[in-house]
């Protein structure tokens, strides 16, 4: 049965999810939002086709790891004498003529020890979602897998006669399998593969070295830092929420959607966690891509979700030649949520972009031009912060004016405030001042609710949402502020099952959600940590650092009761709440070195 047991490796050009077993069982070429010729994920465990696996005779003993410090993954396959092999998987990734080497290549390598380990290699991709079986030919050391629109080129030492037909043989030496596009490969396969590997590894320990890590949970921390940058599209600086498409949030509800697409407030809370990690540089391509966005704004309207290659059109359609994951349908390729309205995209865009403004590092600092361009933002958010929206969670038949909508246009106004003050434009930072001032006194006032002693989550509603735990993130409101604590209170109160926090619990479009939103209790471990509840606040973050799969990382969702995580897979959110955490409640190095 699937599960979301699974590594990533990638090179932020492309990816791969890597199960126990060391099968490739979903990747997308040739970026994170394409063909996924690896789909034994969203195929109910189907292992005919959409999969690429190394099986040993006599299986006994998995163990799979991470060499430290990288997004390199080693996969130990025993048999029950004794022997067997170890699958290392990676995507390159190092520096190499002055720039970054990122290819379109996956690299599995095979070693046995031992004496007579005994495989059997299966390459199995298909086009279209699964609808279409590649023709196969060869040559006299690669095979392609021949599409009507795109090609793969698997390269190999392998007996290429042992692959295509899946005949199990004695491995003697090392393997080495380039999975890539259909280019002749200029150097020997042992050596490209051995060489790749070596720089692939001395690039992220590298940059691990350079992390600004808390001295408690650093392995924890620094497997999300990494996980979240292989979530980077880096040619253009975009973000994908996650890697996968229709993983349910919920089984057999129908809630499954496409998240390999930049959400811009997904992308901020990214941006923010690794920047301050010390990922400068990602900061840096967020901002390069927003700055594409909001150039071609029209009248300052910003959809909530953009492809990776800025694309504004996200056309959903639904694809029958697959099963599903455990056979949920439908499968979606696309998302509609991209007509929304979803007004706090204008708070993520300019909470972003006030970095620019201020941060030394940057080689570019924005200016007064940057900041005219902006201000076009902010005069859509002024005129929507009182218009009702799809809101954070994306309602697909509920629009109200959603509290953390307006708080964010709110954000909008403030940083605009901020900036034009930075910039020395006085008339600018009182205009927009007094529009920040004006949201403000709104919110304070519609949001409020006297009976429960707590924000809501729409202006005149009586619901309690988690979202409303970030006012203070945001700088709406002090933490230490009567109406905050209240409001976390009634969260707590209304949300809270067991150790995780459900994002909302009204009835939505698909009914009463059953499983917890993972980002929602990590807000809620920094509510209690901003507050003063520390001790709580650990207690949970050690349980939330247990809720991990086997090799740390965490999807989208969580099924409370049992602990199995659902959802799309890995979800960059989650990780940046773990890192946040993680950094506000670690003990510091002053204290312990």
């Amino acid at each position: 049965m699937n599960s979301l047991d699974l590594g990533i490796v990638g090179n932020c050009t492309i990816s791969a999810l890597i199960d126990k077993q060391g099968d490739i069982v979903w990747s997308c070429f040739p970026r994170f939002d394409g063909d996924p010729v690896f789909n034994k994920l969203l195929n109910d465990g189907d292992q005919s086709t959409g999969v690429s696996r190394v099986e040993l005779d006599d299986l006994e003993t998995v163990e799979q790891t991470y060499v430290e410090n990288t997004a390199v993954l080693v996969t130990r396959l025993t048999d029950k004498f004794g022997d067997g092999i170890e699958i290392t998987d990676f995507a390159p990734r190092f520096q190499q003529f002055g720039r970054i080497f990122r290819p379109t290549t996956l690299v599995r390598i095979i070693r046995p020890f031992g004496e007579t380990p005994r495989i059997k290699i299966s390459v199995r991709p298909t086009f279209d979602y699964g609808a279409r079986t590649p023709e196969i030919t060869r040559g006299s050391n690669h095979i392609r897998y021949v599409g009507s629109d795109s090609n793969l080129r698997l390269t190999t030492n392998a007996p290429l006669t042992y692959v295509l037909d899946e005949t199990p043989f004695i491995i003697e030496g090392e393997v080495v399998m380039l999975l890539g596009p259909d280019e002749p490969l200029r150097s020997p396969v042992i050596e490209t593969g051995r060489e790749f590997l070596e720089q692939t590894i001395a690039y992220w320990r590298t940059v691990s070295t350079r992390l600004s890590v808390p001295f408690e949970w650093q392995d924890a921390v620094i497997r999300a830092a990494i996980t979240l940058k292989l979530c980077t599209f880096e040619e253009t600086g975009g973000i994908v929420a996650a890697m996968t498409t229709s993983v349910p949030e919920i089984d057999g509800e129908g809630r499954n959607w496409d998240y390999r697409f930049c959400w811009l407030r997904d992308a901020y809370f990214v941006v923010r966690t690794l920047n301050r990690l010390g990922y400068v540089e990602t900061m840096e391509d967020f901002l390069a891509y927003i700055s594409n966005i909001v150039g071609s704004a029209e009248d300052g309207y910003l959809q909530p979700v953009y492809g990776i290659g800025l694309e504004s059109k996200l056309i959903e359609r639904q694809v029958e030649s697959l099963k599903g994951y455990r056979s949920n349908q439908p499968i979606r390729v696309g998302n509609q949520a991209y007509e929304h309205d979803q007004h706090d995209g204008y708070g993520s865009v300019l909470l972003a972009a006030t970095q620019a403004f201020f941060d030394r590092r940057i080689r570019q600092p924005a200016g007064e031009h940057t900041f005219k361009r902006l201000e076009t933002i902010g005069d859509k958010a002024y005129a929507l912060y009182n218009v009702p929206d799809a809101g954070l969670w994306e309602f697909r038949t509920i629009a109200r004016v959603h509290t953390h909508s307006s708080v964010m246009c709110w954000a909008t106004c403030d940083r605009l405030a901020r900036i034009a003050g930075h910039l020395g434009l006085a008339d600018r930072a009182n205009h927009w001042r007094a529009r920040a001032d004006e949201i403000r006194e709104t919110v304070l006032e519609r949001a409020w609710n006297d009976e429960l002693n707590s924000f809501v989550a729409s202006f005149g509603g009586d619901d309690i949402d988690a979202s409303l735990l970030l006012m203070h993130e945001v700088g709406f409101i002090n933490p230490d502020d009567p109406r905050f604590v209240g409001t976390l209170e009634a969260v707590e109160r209304e949300l809270r099952r067991g150790d995780h926090l459900f994002r909302y619990i009204k009835q939505d479009d698909f009914g009463e959600p059953e499983n917890a939103f993972i980002i929602c209790t990590f807000w809620y471990i920094d509510a209690l940590i901003v507050t003063g509840r520390t001790t709580e606040a650990r207690e949970l973050f050690e349980n939330m650092l247990a809720s991990r799969n086997h090799l740390g990382l965490l999807s989208e969702d969580i099924n409370p009761r049992t602990g199995e995580l659902w959802g799309n897979f890995p979800q960059t959110y989650s990780h940046v709440g773990l890192i946040n955490c993680a950094m506000k409640l670690s003990k510091s190095w002053e204290d312990v070195v």
